[in-house]
């Protein structure tokens, strides 16, 4: 699984390069994100603009790390 640890990215990138790693993936497919915060406004915004299309699962929340395993659901 492809590790994508967005904390040395400059905040206003996270969001796009998130977003392009989730659409180059197969159906099926997941990447690990890695944040140093709680990526929930990140969650909001795929519910938004990629409803139904998505896994969340969190992997580890904190205090330090969060790490999320988001996927791209099977049509």
């Amino acid at each position: 699984m492809q590790v994508l640890d967005v904390r040395t990215i400059v905040p206003r990138e996270r969001h796009p390069l998130i977003f392009s790693t989730f659409d180059a993936l197969q159906p099926g497919e997941s990447f690990e994100l890695v944040n140093d915060h709680d990526p929930k406004p990140l969650f909001y915004q795929f519910s938004f603009e990629r409803s139904n299309t998505f896994t969340w699962d969190y992997l580890e929340q904190g205090p330090e790390v969060w790490r999320v395993r988001i996927g791209k659901r099977v049509a």
